[in-house]
């Protein structure tokens, strides 16, 4: 598979580098197993878009999105009664299943798993026996399939991403002071015009001892507020960026740009229809008619609060061929390279695009939907 770019609509590319780096045992012998061509090399890296303007082309155009989750049996019984077990690793956020092979899922039982997803944020499966191939399938059920313009991919199967912190540090150097691999507080693709919903991340290759990924509720992270303070941010938008810089064709003497969209700062997922805090501190640039000043301030506070309340957090230790998945929407994580790059980690990741943020003044917090509030929570008139 030579070098492309992604979409014919980019028209000016980079050459993208040639990697030489072994594959760990474990990852190699998976992807033999599915049949991925590994003669021209690994991972397949397309060719680089050069400019702004053809990255904003290439997804322009909305389109509708069915969530699953909306459409699914809220009892989520044929899910639930086919596992062995089901167990809610905290309070708020963070559920494992056993007994249930992904590949294998029926339908109505996919359905389910997105709303469980919506309700729990985040959902883990271990010893899994599942292809790159089975990991796109699951990931186009759930939406449209992203297809990143330059980053790794599973040769033959664009829309699966390699993620490799070995990899990465080739490109960026990582030592204790400067972590590797995507360890800083993050949500995947809050730049594209219709943002990322549920990121299905299966690792086949750990660390043995650290390498953990957390997780942070958006709906705790919201519910955390004053009632008073979240009439300040709701209905507020906010400019997201991408991840990755490019130059503007017509004026490239200015520097490398980021992509950028106006979003929510709270948004309402469809399946739960619950309120959701949706920031984060590596994308979210800028909330849009305030000053930079005061901007900062009350992001720079909505971030704490979304890291450091360690009662919101779920954080995961993996074992070899384990899939987490989980929903952008209403979400950060962050992923620990405590293990600093002595051991190996390698997984492939597959993320479904969903419909555009939307918010909605009369949608409930996820503690008031299930009958949760206490005093501190309900809305004070007058002096209290």
């Amino acid at each position: 598979m030579a070098p492309a770019p992604i979409d014919e609509r980019i028209k000016d590319v980079a050459e993208p580098r040639k990697d030489t780096l072994g594959l760990p045992e474990p990852a190699l012998q998976r992807l033999k197993k599915a049949g991925i061509d590994l003669s021209n090399g690994y991972p397949y890296r397309p060719a680089r878009p050069l400019y702004l303007q053809d990255v904003y082309n290439i997804r322009s155009k909305e389109w509708v999105h069915n969530d699953a989750g909306a459409r699914a049996d809220k009892s989520k019984s044929a899910l639930l009664s086919a596992a062995t077990k089901v167990t809610d690793l905290t309070t708020h956020i963070g559920t494992e299943i056993e007994g249930l092979q992904l590949k294998d899922l029926t339908d109505q039982q996919k359905d389910e798993l997105a709303l469980l997803i919506a309700e729990r944020s985040v959902v883990f499966f271990r010893n899994q026996d599942l292809s790159p191939q089975q990991q796109l399938a699951l990931g186009k059920y759930y939406g449209e399939v992203e297809v990143h313009p330059q980053v790794p991919q599973v040769p033959g199967n664009l829309g699966v991403t390699v993620i490799w912190p070995d990899l990465q540090a080739t490109e960026r150097v990582a030592n204790f002071r400067n972590p590797g691999g995507a360890s800083r507080w993050h949500t995947d693709l809050v730049h594209e015009l219709q943002p990322a919903g549920i990121t299905h991340l299966h690792n086949d290759t750990v660390p043995p001892v650290g390498g953990d990924t957390l997780w942070a509720s958006g709906y705790s992270a919201y519910e955390k507020l004053s009632p008073d303070f979240r009439k300040i941010i709701d209905g507020k938008l906010a400019v997201y960026r991408s991840a990755h810089p490019y130059l503007d064709r017509d004026h490239p003497e200015t520097g490398p740009k980021f992509v950028e969209r106006v979003h929510p700062l709270v948004r309402v997922h469809p399946a739960t229809g619950w309120k959701a805090l949706w920031v984060n501190r590596a994308m979210t640039d800028r909330i849009v008619g305030l000053d930079r000043a005061e901007s900062d301030v009350i992001l720079n506070y909505l971030y704490d609060v979304y890291e450091r309340n360690v009662d919101i957090q779920v954080r995961f230790k993996w074992t070899p061929n384990t899939s987490a998945l989980w929903d952008n929407r209403i979400t950060i994580h962050n992923a620990s390279w405590d293990y600093g790059g002595k051991y190996p980690r390698h997984g492939t990741r597959v993320t479904s695009l969903a419909e555009k943020p939307y918010f909605d003044p009369a949608a409930p917090t996820r503690r008031e939907a299930l009958g949760l509030l206490d005093e501190s929570e309900k809305q004070v008139d007058g002096p209290a």
